[in-house]
């Protein structure tokens, strides 16, 4: 939806309430999902995304905000002027900057950056890259992305990531834009956006560091944007003779330059980069960065004094135009103008001296009060947004600005998991577990026997000795050190909860202690309590139904199975499992993901699976020769049953024999659950341990350290979206690690 919606046309007033939604709804997945989930599922698809903003000549039209352009003297040289693409990807930055506020500084410099570079990187191949349009788009939106970054960094941030914003950013953007041999799909209007974009970088970025630090590391980008005109002039005023004699075919001929440089040059692009590297480009950007470095200027930028001269003669030209509109644009000259003997190179009748439309007087820079109107030229108004449009507002033409602290800021092992994380592959489906502790849930004061995720995976639940069912957050908080408290405490039952578990249907809490107890997870109010038929047959195992169910199945000490729509009153089916049999008692239940089946599992190792729809037992048999401690369904009709015998055995439904059986050496695998085809498993050994459903035996164990985990492990939880752990132990202590 957010897709089609922002790369439409203009959207009308449905569809402007549309994006405002899709908006919202990008936000709130952004804080629901976590850092991890966000950055690799959200963020990057919305950095693809900003590509697609830019693609096409019609997205690269500066923007008309009113039926009267600006003058040249209005703004500021680091305001953006705004193009199409940049209307619409506005709500893209907004999220991209929203998942930034909310997780910190880090998703600018670790996700953000990295990704800048990759869109702005050169070809593999030796010779010159091609662009095509979808490369020209993410030139475009690269420098947007990059100037919207450094806006929020902070200076010592900057300060650190300034080589990397010269030599993986600057550099290789102004290898496209002044090359004279890569063409721009787009022609001059691409490359002229491109380098209106790139001057707003280079001059933030100046602002933000100073004279020294540009002179320390942006003298080699600066000085390269610069060197263009010289060449362009050179190449103007040379008698070249393209001659083909001598040359392979497809071989592009060769110009010497008065640096003593031979550089191969495409005859067919020189009109595209005259059409770009106009006088008016050179006062573009000649005045702001002869103000900006003064008098370093003359050390870094060798030909200074030429652009100089161009810029000076855009002055005359655009003073000619107000006296005569049929006045034309004056040819370059060959000779030098006269120049300010003062450094600084600015034209000594320039009354417009200083940032666009400002007057330099001693170390003050003071605004016109009443600048006389001039022609805005091809490159649209020079001043950046102007009045209205994207840029108008204080937000857009702040130098600096600082990101909100949030709670859910990265730092710690959170910022060393979510750093690993962007850098796995979406295509990765394994489990990896790192013992990276996250955070922790203090508060129980018994031995935690049961913990289970809800299915959004932003709340879980536990249940303990100490007879309560707590309700916890799962949002990131802190440095992995932090500790959390409950949002709510349930505190109905009378025994120790064996049992927690979420009809997701109804959105309803089920917890049993030999009493199923139905309650409401908002309120904590208490909507149902099923009572065993007889105080002595309790209930020794409960599960849920799936969606749209809206049952529990439960087996009481009897061996026999009952079925309860919470929506009804009474029971909704009992069916005896025993058979005639004793097969001890009922230790677990699962349901199969359709809900058709059900399968229990026995004291005795004996395990029954029965059909839902009919109520026939479909197949018993001897599975284990200990008890049964656990027994996941999965899809496909796939069982996986762990027992006191050291074994986890991985079943089809209906064959006899094991599809795989794995041993464990030392300790039974009393806790496990499922990620995709893999079982990740718990002993009370506290090791955990990772097996494939589908390979050959093979396990891989990392044992727990007493610095991240303490006590007896008691139950596992796993949270395959996110790909976390939640690990209960027997002091009631409760760990998310990663």
């Amino acid at each position: 939806t957010l897709v089609e919606v922002v790369l439409g046309p203009t959207p009308s007033l449905p569809a402007a309430s549309a994006l405002y939604t899709a908006c919202k709804m990008v936000r709130w997945l952004s804080a629901k999902l976590g850092p991890t989930v966000a950055s690799r599922h959200v963020a990057r698809n919305l950095l693809r995304l900003l590509t697609s903003c830019y693609v096409g000549p019609t997205r690269q039209q500066f923007t008309v905000s009113s039926g009267e352009s600006p003058p040249l003297s209005a703004g500021n040289i680091y305001q953006r002027r705004p193009v199409l693409g940049d209307v619409v990807s506005a709500p893209v930055l907004s999220c991209l900057l929203h998942i930034a506020h909310l997780y910190g500084e880090p998703v600018l410099t670790y996700q953000y950056l990295p990704y800048i570079s990759y869109l702005v990187a050169p070809g593999s191949a030796s010779g010159p890259s091609r662009l095509n349009s979808r490369k020209e788009a993410g030139l475009l939106a690269a420098v947007t992305l990059a100037q919207k970054i450094t806006v929020y960094l902070s200076d010592t941030t900057l300060m650190d990531i300034l080589p990397r914003l010269s030599h993986e950013v600057l550099l290789p953007v102004l290898s496209f834009l002044t090359s004279l041999v890569t063409g721009f799909p787009s022609g001059a209007q691409a490359r002229t956006v491109l380098c209106v974009k790139t001057i707003s970088l280079i001059a933030l970025i100046c602002l933000r560091i100073g004279q020294e630090m540009v002179q320390q590391h942006l003298s080699e980008p600066v000085a390269t944007f610069f060197q263009v005109f010289s060449q362009l002039h050179e190449l103007r005023h040379q008698d070249l003779k393209w001659d083909s004699a001598g040359r392979s075919e497809g071989q592009l001929p060769e110009a010497a330059f008065s640096d003593g440089q031979q550089r191969p040059v495409d005859p067919a692009l020189l009109d595209e980069l005259q059409k770009v590297f106009t006088l008016e480009m050179a006062y573009t950007i000649y005045v702001p960065f002869s103000c900006l470095l003064g008098d370093i200027i003359r050390k870094i930028i060798p030909n200074h004094e030429l652009v100089g001269e161009l810029a000076g003669l855009y002055l005359e030209s655009i003073s000619l135009s107000s006296q005569n509109p049929a006045s034309v644009e004056p040819t370059v000259p060959s000779s030098s103008a006269e120049r300010d003997p003062q450094g600084g190179g600015c034209p000594q009748d320039d009354s417009h001296s200083g940032t666009f439309g400002s007057v330099l007087v001693g170390n003050r820079i003071q605004i016109p009060s009443d600048p006389q109107p001039e022609s805005p030229g091809p490159l649209g108004p020079i001043s950046g947004v102007g009045s209205g449009g994207l840029g108008a507002g204080a937000e857009d033409n702040a130098l600096k600005r600082e990101l909100p602290r949030s709670a859910h800021g990265l730092s710690g092992n959170w910022l060393a998991y979510w750093q690993y994380e962007i850098g796995v592959s979406q295509q990765d489906a394994h489990f990896h577990f790192h013992q990276i502790r996250l955070q922790s849930f203090p508060g129980h004061s018994g031995a935690v026997k049961c913990v289970a995720a809800l299915s959004s995976e932003d709340f879980f639940l536990s249940g303990s000795k100490d007879r309560t069912v707590r309700l916890w957050p799962l949002y990131n908080y802190g440095d992995g050190t932090s500790e959390t408290a409950p949002r709510l405490v349930y505190t109905q039952h009378r025994k120790s909860v064996f049992y927690v578990g979420q009809l997701e249907a109804p959105q309803y809490v089920v917890s049993c202690d030999g009493a199923v107890h139905v309650w409401d997870p908002f309120t904590g109010k208490t909507l149902r309590t099923v009572e065993p038929s007889d105080s002595r047959v309790p209930l020794t195992a409960v599960a849920v139904m799936p969606a749209p169910h809206a049952s529990i199945t439960m087996a009481s000490s009897d061996s026999t199975l009952r079925f309860v729509d919470c929506r009804k009153p009474g029971l909704q089916h009992e069916f005896r499992l025993g058979g005639g049999l004793n097969p001890g008692l009922v230790r677990s239940l699962a349901v199969s993901p359709s809900g058709r089946s059900v399968v229990a599992g026995f004291s005795s190792g004996f395990m029954v699976l029965l059909d839902t729809r009919t109520g026939l037992i479909l197949r018993g048999w001897p599975a284990h020769e200990g008890d049964i401690l656990q027994i996941k369904a999965v899809e496909g009709s796939v069982l996986v049953s762990s027992s006191s015998d050291h074994s986890l055995t991985v079943w089809k439904e209906l064959e006899q024999k094991p599809t795989h059986h794995y041993k464990s050496a030392s300790d039974p695998i009393h806790t496990f659950d499922l990620y995709g085809s893999e079982v990740v498993t718990g002993t009370v050994a506290n090791k955990i341990g990772v097996c494939s459903l589908l390979e050959p035996p093979s396990q891989a164990t990392t044992k727990l350290s007493s610095e991240n985990f303490r006590g007896t492990l008691t139950s596992l939880a796993l949270l395959p979206t996110k790909r976390h752990l939640l690990l209960g132990s027997d002091n009631g202590l409760i760990r998310l690690l990663a």
